[in-house]
């Protein structure tokens, strides 16, 4: 026997530690590797043995040969690529700046540390904050806003409360945030749908259930959606406040990555509402620090005691240091230059993600382009799901997330993927793509036979 089995061996070697060939891959057979080398098949064979000795293939009787798990796990068990993860990248989290505004706090505020403070929030940070969202194009007064534990408490507790329409049922983008789904489940709350795509939604269908299905209130997310990374046009946001004002409905607007967004012009829904008809939220969980728990609310005036009301059963009030060590960091400037600093790193991340997918993705896979922000989603072939690639990647020490948690149950697909750039490092975004193009390609093609011909495009 010559040594055309070590060159097989060789090669197959050299597709696993390139990470071409991934756990779990099946190889092609031993028939189709015979053709491809022109050699016989006791080759091939051969060369399978002194791979499966080394542990780095296994056979399974009248299925033919597969990659070990292990060979993946050894030789990537430090490296970890994360595009799941959705909190602040932990490389530009200011911790000392912070640290020091915290000592500030506990120093200024000693007292009020110790005693409940006012539902509604510290009246000095809200001043701080009213200053802040100026630069957002939010316009507002003290008195409009209310400091909440992050910005999942505002929304559930809108969903429980009753609005001044005397309106029932809710209606979401599809897909949309996770967390809002979770409260409209435990809440029980009638839920519309309408289909978002990055090109918008369809306005006569939202006229439709605007002036047919009862609805209290649109919960949107008009800058860098989650999970689709879509943003609205000035003009179509002004004609949602438009209908929304003419069939009595109330906007609930989650402008979590506003401060993101590199097109200055562009405005949120809250500027082009004249009659408090848009409820807008903005927290600090995702371009500062998570833990801090530290949100704000701006309500219609005659909203705003029946909501303190329902904060008040929940926890009193929201944590009197956060809230100080937040004032203290808006007061002195600190904020501004770490909003410049994070403003770059993922608008370049973003790129860096959209240039690989482009570059790298099976043709019959399409991806979302936003301009910045958190997220893009990948829509997979129709013969690959979601859960398969999330699966197969696991076992790389790939986190991606399946998008279908995000849909209600008669808008769920099964074939989305949401990929985070917040907390991957930017040197690894290219390879997590990869890893991931190969895995789409992989379990599309278990449905056709590998000819000898595209062997070397699926090892």
């Amino acid at each position: 026997m010559s040594s055309k089995y070590i060159e097989i061996m060789e090669e197959i070697k050299l597709r696993l530690a390139g990470g071409a060939l991934i756990a779990g891959s099946k190889l092609p057979s031993v028939r189709q590797l015979s053709e491809h080398f022109p050699c016989s098949k006791n080759t091939v064979i051969k060369a399978y043995e002194e791979l499966e000795k080394e542990h780095l293939i296994y056979s399974v009787p009248k299925s033919g040969y597969f990659v070990v798990n292990e060979f993946q796990n050894a030789t990537n068990e430090n490296e970890v690529i994360d595009f799941l993860s959705a909190g602040p990248d932990k490389n530009v989290m200011p911790y000392l700046e912070f640290q020091h505004c915290m000592n500030q706090a506990i120093e200024q505020y000693k007292e009020e540390l110790f005693t409940y403070s006012d539902p509604q929030g510290s009246y000095s940070l809200r001043v701080q904050l009213v200053k802040y969202l100026q630069n957002l194009q939010v316009f507002t007064q003290p008195e409009r806003l209310v400091v909440v534990s992050g910005s999942q408490q505002a929304l559930n507790l809108l969903v429980s409360m009753p609005f001044p329409n005397g309106k029932n049922n809710i209606l979401i983008e599809q897909p949309t945030y996770f967390g809002f789904i979770e409260s409209i489940n435990l809440h029980q709350a009638t839920t519309f749908g309408i289909d978002l795509a990055m090109e918008g939604i369809d306005f006569e269908r939202l006229e439709y259930i605007f002036r047919n299905n009862d609805i209290k209130f649109f919960y949107i997310i008009p800058r860098f959606h989650n999970p689709l990374g879509h943003c609205y046009t000035n003009s179509e946001k002004e004609k949602i406040v438009e209908l929304a004002e003419k069939y009595d409905v109330y906007i609930v607007e989650d402008d979590f990555l506003g401060d993101l967004d590199p097109n200055a012009k562009s405005d949120p829904l809250f500027s082009f509402d004249s009659s408090g008809r848009v409820i807008y939220i903005k927290s600090f969980s995702k371009i500062f620090l998570p833990g801090l728990r530290i949100a704000t609310v701006i309500l219609p005036a005659l909203m705003i005691n029946n909501f303190l009301r329902y904060k008040f059963s929940s926890d009193f009030n929201s944590s009197a240091l956060s809230q100080g060590a937040l004032e203290i960091y808006l007061k002195s400037g600190m904020f501004n230059s770490h909003l410049k600093k994070i403003k770059e790193v993922y608008r370049t991340k973003m790129q860096i993600l959209q240039e690989a997918c482009d570059l790298l993705l099976p043709a019959n896979t399409h991806f979302s382009k936003p301009t910045s922000g958190f997220y893009l989603s990948i829509t997979l072939p129709e013969n690959v799901t979601a859960k398969q690639v999330v699966h197969m990647l696991n076992e790389q020490h790939i986190y991606v997330d399946d998008a279908s948690r995000m849909f209600l149950p008669e808008y769920k697909k099964e074939n989305l993927l949401r990929l985070c750039i917040s907390q991957v490092n930017e040197s690894q975004i290219k390879l997590g793509v990869e890893r991931l193009a190969h895995c789409i390609a992989l379990i599309g093609s278990r449905k056709n036979h590998i000819t000898p011909n595209n062997f070397l495009h699926f090892i």
